[in-house]
């Protein structure tokens, strides 16, 4: 079982001013091989969002953080610039699978400034903000990123084992 944390960036949501539609999302998308362990909504800031990524990566220690929002073009989006310098291997391919995948449904997929990558032993996937963004996103990518995980996972018990 892979163990996942979940953060939404929004101002509003944040604030308790808009109920958030992304979390429910994410529950119904992973299956069985998920446990969530933490999730949390913060503003979108950079030092927000950056605090909320390294509790739940070196704190808790998740095999997959799901990020959601601030991949947009406005002012207040910073998820892409608070989460790069985390990052310690970008796994370019997510972010520019969902992105094609997304383009067969919408133009606007090309707007997406979403990245994802590896930091420890996580796996961080930054989505867009919309329900509907997420849920396509997590479905197209559900069975390569377990693979993923399963592989980024097995190689950290290998090193373990040789130190």
């Amino acid at each position: 079982m892979f163990k996942y944390a979940i953060i939404i960036s929004s101002d509003k949501g944040a604030q308790g001013l808009r109920e958030d539609g992304c979390i429910p999302i994410i529950l119904k998308c992973l299956d069985a091989s998920f446990e969530l362990v933490h999730s949390i909504i913060v503003m979108d800031e950079i030092a927000d969002l950056q605090k909320a990524t390294l509790h739940a990566v070196d704190d808790l220690d998740v095999d997959l953080l799901i990020i959601s929002g601030g991949t947009g073009f406005s002012v207040r989006d910073v998820t892409p610039e608070a989460i790069s310098p985390l990052i310690e291997k970008f796994t370019p391919g997510i972010s520019e699978a969902i992105r094609a995948y997304s383009m067969t449904v919408t133009k606007k997929a090309m707007l997406s400034r979403a990245i994802s990558g590896i930091r420890k032993q996580s796996l961080i996937i930054t989505l867009p903000g919309s329900p509907k963004a997420v849920e396509e996103s997590l479905i197209y990518i559900l069975e390569p990123l377990k693979h993923g995980l399963e592989i980024m996972i097995g190689s950290a018990k290998e090193c373990a084992r040789k130190d």
